[in-house]
C-alpha cells in the first residue's frame, strides 16, 4: 500500500469516530470468530489420539458437544459482525452522501463545467459505495482472515515448529504476486471508471435529447456510440478479471506445493520422531483451515484497488472549493433588499481550460441605474451570457470589481446577494412536484403563500389553466413540465420569478421559442414583471429590445457602443448592421 492509499484509509476510518462503538464490537465479534475456527483443529487432536484406541474415555464426549457448541458460536458472532457492519456502513454512506451533494449544491461553477453529470452522479451514487467496500465489509473481513491466519500459524508453531517454518515460506512469495498484480489492477480500475462515466454520458445525452434522436432517425448512430463505449468497459472488466483472478490460482499453486512438501516430511518425522495421528490430523486439519483464509487475503487486492479508485473520486468531490468561503462569513455585508444600483469596473475575464486562459470579457465598464432596463446584444461568443453570470457570482472577475449599491459583491453574502436576482431564459427548468412548489421554489413546504403563488400566476397570464387543472396548484408538472406547452412553462418561470419579487431580473431571450399567441401572452407577462425592476435582457432578436432604456452592444468580450436604439440606428455602426442582417433573414 502506498503513500496516497494510506492516506486515503485513513481519511475513511476517520468517518468511523461517531460509531467507535459498534465498531469496536464488530472487531470483538469478528476476533471471536477467528478464535472459533483456530480452535476448530485442536479440538480434533484429543479425539483422534484417545478415542480410537479401544478403550472409552467419558471425557471424549464432551469433545463432539464442543465442536457444536464453537460453530454455534461462530455462527451467532459472524452474524452480528455482518450486522453491525451493515449498520455502520450504511450510517457512514448516509454522512457521505449528505456530504457529497452539500458539496455539489454549494461547489463553485467551475466543477460542472469540468465535469459531465453522469460523472457526478456516479461519484454520489456509486462510487461512494464502492469506496465503502474498503473501509467496511473488506477492512472486517480482512481483519478475521488475517486474526485466523496468525492464529492457526501459532497452533501450527505449538504442534511443529518446523514444519510450521515451511507455511511461512508461503508469505512472502504470495505478497511479492499480490504487489505485482495490484499495481496493475489499480491502473485498470481508473481506465474502467473512465469509460463506465463515458457510457453514462452517451445515456445521459441520447434520453435527454431523446426526441431530436427520434426526429433525426439517429437510433442507430446513439447505438454506436453507445456500444463503442460498452465494448471498451467489456474488454477492461474482462482485462481486470484477468488480473484479479491471477492472485486465487497463483495462491493456491504456491499453498498446494507447500503442503505436498509437507506431508512427505510429516510423513518422514512420524516413522522416525513417532508423532502420533493426532498431531497429524491437527496440524494438517490446521493447514487446510490456513489456506482458505490466505487465498481471501490474497485476493484483497482487487475489490482494495477498486475501492481506492472509487475512494479518489469521492474525496475529489468533497474537497471542491466552496463558492462562499466560511471563515469569511462573520466579514461579509448583509444586504436586506437592494435598490438595484449595480457597476461594473474595469471587469476582465478569462476562461482557464488545459492550461490556457482565453479573454471572454476585456475592460467592461458599465454602471445600471435602479429601475433601468438595459439590453446586451452582440454576435455569438461576445461574451453576453459571461457578464450575466458575473453578477450572481456564478464566475468571478479575472480583474475589477462588480459592485450591487455600491458594495462590492465580494463584500455581500452569497445567498443575500442572490436573493436580490431573478432569473428568466430561454432553456426552462422546472421541478418534477406541484405548480405551488416550483412557483415558490426555495420556501420551506409550511412557509408557501399560497395567495401570492394564484397572485403569480395570475400575473403570469396562468389563472385559466389552473381552473382547468383537477388539483389546481397542487398538480404534480412532471419530469420538467412535460405536461404543458413551451409557452406555459416559460409562464410558469415567470411567475417564479414574480413570486421571488427580486429588484434585480435577468432576462435571457425569454420568448425566442415560441410561437406568436404564447410570444404575445409571455411578453404580456415579462412586462408586468420588470416594472419597476433593474432589467437586464440578453437579446438576440433585436425587435424585442428597442424599448430598453439603453442597448449595450457587445463585440469580443469588449462594449463596442452604448446608447438608446434611436441613438444607434443613428450611429449606423455594429448595432445597425446587426439589426439590418436580421430583416435580411426575415
Amino acid at each position: 500500500m502506498n503513500n496516497q492509499d494510506r492516506q486515503i484509509l485513513l481519511r475513511l476510518l476517520r468517518y468511523l469516530r461517531p460509531h467507535y462503538k459498534l465498531f469496536a464490537l464488530a472487531i470483538l465479534t469478528t476476533i471471536i470468530v477467528a478464535a472459533s475456527e483456530t480452535s476448530m483443529p485442536a479440538l480434533m487432536k484429543p479425539l483422534l489420539d484417545d478415542g480410537f484406541t479401544g478403550k472409552l474415555n467419558g471425557t471424549l464426549w464432551v469433545v463432539p458437544f464442543l465442536l457444536v457448541g464453537l460453530a454455534m458460536v461462530r455462527s451467532l458472532s459472524q452474524f452480528a459482525s455482518n450486522y453491525l457492519l451493515t449498520k455502520i456502513t450504511s450510517s457512514v454512506l448516509f454522512t457521505l452522501r449528505q456530504q457529497m451533494f452539500s458539496r455539489l449544491m454549494y461547489a463553485k461553477a467551475e466543477l460542472f463545467l469540468n465535469s459531465t453529470a453522469s460523472k457526478l452522479i456516479n461519484a454520489v451514487v456509486f462510487e461512494v459505495g464502492n469506496a465503502l467496500n474498503v473501509m467496511g465489509g473488506l477492512a472486517i473481513n480482512f481483519l478475521r482472515d488475517v486474526l485466523t491466519v496468525v492464529g492457526l500459524l501459532g497452533y501450527l508453531l505449538y504442534l511443529n515448529w518446523s514444519l510450521t517454518l515451511i507455511v511461512l515460506g508461503i508469505f512472502p512469495i504470495v505478497a511479492f504476486i499480490s504487489n505485482k498484480i495490484n499495481k496493475r489492477l489499480r491502473m485498470l480500475n481508473r481506465l474502467q471508471q473512465d469509460f463506465t462515466n463515458d457510457m453514462s454520458y452517451v445515456v445521459e445525452e441520447s434520453t435527454a435529447g431523446h426526441k431530436l434522436v427520434k426526429l433525426h432517425g439517429s437510433q442507430s448512430y446513439e447505438m454506436r456510440r453507445f456500444m463503442e463505449r460498452a465494448k471498451k468497459l467489456y474488454h477492461f472488466t474482462m482485462k481486470l478479471a484477468v488480473a484479479g483472478g491471477l492472485n486465487q490460482p497463483l495462491t493456491q499453486l504456491v499453498a498446494s506445493s507447500a503442503l505436498s512438501i509437507v506431508l512427505v516430511i510429516a510423513l518422514m518425522q512420524s516413522a522416525s520422531q513417532g508423532t502420533t495421528v493426532g498431531e497429524f490430523a491437527a496440524f494438517i486439519t490446521a493447514m487446510m483451515l490456513i489456506i482458505s483464509p490466505l487465498k481471501r487475503v490474497a485476493d484483497i487486492g482487487q475489490p482494495l484497488q477498486r475501492g481506492f479508485t472509487a475512494a479518489e473520486l469521492v474525496f475529489m468531490l468533497l474537497d471542491q472549493e466552496l463558492e462562499s468561503d466560511p471563515e469569511k462569513q462573520d466579514q461579509e455585508v448583509a444586504l436586506d433588499k437592494a435598490k438595484g444600483k449595480i457597476q461594473f469596473e474595469d471587469v476582465t475575464f478569462h476562461y482557464e481550460k488545459e492550461g490556457e486562459r482565453r479573454a471572454a470579457l476585456q475592460s467592461i465598464n458599465l454602471t445600471i441605474a435602479p429601475g433601468e432596463v438595459i439590453a446586451l446584444v452582440g454576435p455569438s461568443g461576445a461574451g453576453k451570457t459571461t457578464l450575466v453570470n458575473l453578477l450572481p457570482r456564478f464566475s468571478r472577475p479575472s480583474s475589477g470589481q462588480i459592485y450591487l449599491d455600491n458594495i462590492s459583491l465580494e463584500n455581500l453574502r452569497l445567498k443575500d446577494l442572490r436573493r436580490q436576482i431573478s432569473f428568466v431564459g430561454q432553456d426552462i427548468i422546472l421541478f418534477n412536484d406541484s405548480i405551488a412548489v416550483n412557483v415558490a421554489y426555495g420556501s420551506a413546504l409550511d412557509q408557501i403563500d399560497r395567495k401570492r403563488v394564484m397572485e403569480a400566476l395570475d400575473a403570469a397570464n396562468l389563472a385559466e389553466l389552473i381552473q382547468e387543472l383537477p388539483n389546481g396548484i397542487d398538480t404534480v408538472i412532471g419530469d420538467n413540465g412535460n405536461q404543458f406547452s413551451g409557452g406555459q412553462r416559460q409562464r410558469l418561470a415567470i411567475a417564479r420569478a414574480i413570486y421571488k419579487n427580486a429588484p434585480i431580473l435577468i432576462l435571457d431571450e425569454a420568448t425566442s421559442a415560441l410561437d406568436s399567441e404564447s410570444e404575445r401572452q409571455v411578453r404580456a407577462a415579462i412586462d408586468r414583471l420588470m416594472a419597476g425592476r433593474t432589467t437586464i435582457v440578453i437579446a438576440h432578436r433585436l425587435s424585442t429590445i428597442e424599448h430598453a432604456n439603453r442597448i449595450a452592444v457587445l463585440d469580443c468580450g469588449r462594449i463596442a457602443e452604448l446608447g438608446s436604439h434611436q441613438e444607434l440606428i443613428a450611429r449606423d455602426s455594429l448595432y445597425a448592421h446587426l439589426r439590418r442582417l436580421q430583416f435580411v433573414e426575415n
